[in-house]
């Protein structure tokens, strides 16, 4: 059996990177002479995602985050002054000033953290508006409202309230993929770890399920070895029979995408989720280093989407092309009317575990 989309298997939660959009800050030299014409502004390369989170990583000093524009396909980095620009667009960025420093929007991030901790409540700095965009789901009411608003305007316009119809939770649920214990995941990434072979799901999946089968009932195929939930979200289990595990993501089209590398996330950046609940559906990643309070407790550094999830997809991958990007967490919604999903970046659980994908 292929890695197999395990039968029906897979699937699979944004700060410092975060980016914003607005008027492009222009520089011209002034000079004594009147005849001479200002500088051209340098010209920037197209850049397709994968060069745009690169590129994002090498720009992280003084700047407020950055993110992706897929229509011009160009990195946008937030900066502050002058100076800051003048470094982004020599390496081939658009800069953009803004109001607020990354540092004050992370002391508004560490403020909510502090006195607004609420199940049912995320929050995660978004580059494009220059704020904190914080999310009350449907059971955030009474008195649990009235704090987090005054939490949110003692912090000014640093931070945005949004309301969801949806409920914040774990996917997990029953039906096939990975199954273990009566309760269902996906498989995300595998991965080897000392030379064996393993894969990477849901740290609240790894809670739940000891052995996994890769049907109902079904003879086991892999144990858990690690499992972390709350706090993080990710999980690794280690192969125990001769199943086959290649480094790939069922596209539930009689296809799969080849799984080469593991990346970091960009806002903006277009991905693609697959689980064994409801498939394949893309979006678009929202924000970095995200938080949310879930009822069984707070995981935080996640990369959060607008891409669609349900039950039973938790665990499964998060991806761009050939690289992999994240494990479903949970979130709210469905995807018959839209949501939002939170993943367990896939470089935090590789760096924990001293694994890699394959």
């Amino acid at each position: 059996m292929k890695h197999r989309r395990i039968t029906d298997r897979r699937a699979v939660i944004a700060g410092a990177g975060a980016l914003a959009l607005a008027a492009t800050a222009t520089v011209t030299l002034a000079n004594a002479n009147a005849s001479q014409a200002p500088a051209p502004k340098p010209t920037l390369a197209k850049l397709t995602s994968a060069a745009a989170s690169t590129l994002a990583s090498h720009l992280k000093t003084d700047t407020a985050g950055a993110f992706y524009d897929a229509k011009a396909k160009k990195l946008v980095v937030n900066v502050v002054n002058q100076a800051a620009a003048k470094a982004v667009r020599a390496k081939g960025a658009e800069a953009r000033l803004v109001k607020h420093t990354f540092a004050q929007l992370d002391s508004a991030r560490q403020t909510l953290k502090s006195k607004a901790t609420i199940p049912g409540t995320s929050w995660g700095i978004d580059p494009q508006s220059n704020k904190v965009v914080v999310t009350a789901d449907r059971t955030v009411k009474g008195a649990k409202l009235d704090r987090l608003t005054k939490v949110a305007n003692s912090l000014g316009d640093k931070v945005e309230v949004r309301h969801s119809k949806g409920q914040f939770k774990p996917f997990i649920g029953g039906g096939d993929a990975i199954w273990g214990s009566g309760a269902r995941c996906s498989l995300g990434f595998n991965v080897v770890k000392d030379g064996q072979p393993h894969f990477l799901t849901a740290g609240h999946c790894g809670n739940e399920i000891k052995s996994w089968s890769d049907k109902q009932g079904g003879s086991a195929i892999a144990t858990t070895e690690d499992s972390k939930f709350p706090g993080d979200d990710y999980s690794l289990a280690k192969y125990t029979g001769d199943t086959a595990h290649p480094s790939e993501v069922d596209l539930y089209n009689g296809s799969s995408q080849k799984i080469t590398k593991a990346a970091e996330a960009t806002v903006g950046e277009k991905v693609q989720r697959s689980g064994s609940t409801t498939q394949v559906h893309d979006g678009t990643v929202k924000a970095l280093n995200a938080s949310v309070n879930y009822q069984e407790g707070t995981v935080e550094g996640l990369i959060q989407t607008d891409v669609c999830a349900e039950p039973g997809d938790s665990g499964g991958a998060l991806f761009d092309g050939e690289s992999a990007l994240g494990l479903t967490s949970g979130g709210s919604g469905d995807c018959s009317n839209g949501g939002e999903t939170f993943f367990q970046p896939v470089t935090e659980a590789l760096k924990a575990y001293g694994a890699e994908i394959g």
